[in-house]
């Protein structure tokens, strides 16, 4: 499904979606001493470490497209059969990608074979129905995430010896997944903004017209707030 997807939506994906620098502050300590890292299912290149020797995997032609010059080098190809041999790096990234592997057992197994410290930065799949844009506008986006990302626990399960730590979303995210604006809701009604969250390519667009009518008229007449 990631390579499709965003061989359909990859077009315009850097207009909003950058590296926040929270986020790769925290990402960053997670790498620890690694020197030597792959970013699995890559995209663009966002959060990618300048210092350390990095090569970037991504199975979609147009995201690839989109990373900028002087880049990390980049080899295109799926989490689920990655192209190196065992214990090649020191750290395998993966980051806001997993939703979209066809087999996110294999692509872990896969990263804990080329590598010996394993980073993934993903979102509980329980909690998205936790937020007001998926409660009051956008329902359908809960079920939908629930059915394509494994949850913490599960992963947890799945790594064994791992530590898990909360990221906290800024209220100024830079970086514009589907939550980054939950304190600028009229982000939400910009078809920029919605183009950079593969959620709202995959829901049925009649679905997506009605929430953003929903939502618009919300902020219009105060009740959002």
């Amino acid at each position: 499904m990631g390579r499709a997807l965003y061989n359909r939506i990859g077009r315009t994906y850097t207009a909003t979606r950058q590296s926040d620098p929270k986020i790769a502050a925290a990402i960053t300590r997670a790498l620890g001493d690694a020197t030597t890292v792959v970013n699995v299912g890559a995209g663009t290149g966002s959060y990618e470490p300048f210092d350390r020797a990095l090569i970037a995997v991504e199975p979609s032609s147009h995201m690839i497209q989109q990373r900028l010059p002087g880049a990390a080098p980049v080899i295109q190809a799926s989490a689920e059969a990655l192209p190196f041999p065992d214990d090649s790096f020191d750290a395998a990234m993966a980051l806001l990608t997993l939703h979209h592997w066809t087999d996110w057992h294999r692509g872990l197994d896969e990263m804990r074979r080329v590598a010996r410290r394993q980073v993934v930065f993903t979102f509980e799949p329980g909690e998205v129905g936790n937020f007001w844009l998926t409660e009051a506008y956008f329902p359908d986006i809960v079920e939908l995430d629930r059915g394509r990302c494994p949850s913490i626990a599960d992963l947890a399960r799945h790594l064994g010896d791992c530590r898990v730590d909360r990221v906290a979303i800024p209220h100024d995210c830079v970086d514009g997944f589907l939550a980054a604006y939950w304190r600028r809701p009229e982000a939400y009604l910009d078809p920029k903004v919605r183009a950079g969250i593969s959620a709202f390519a995959l829901l049925d667009q009649d679905a997506v017209s009605r929430g953003v009518a929903r939502l618009e008229a919300d902020l219009e007449s105060g009740a959002w707030e």
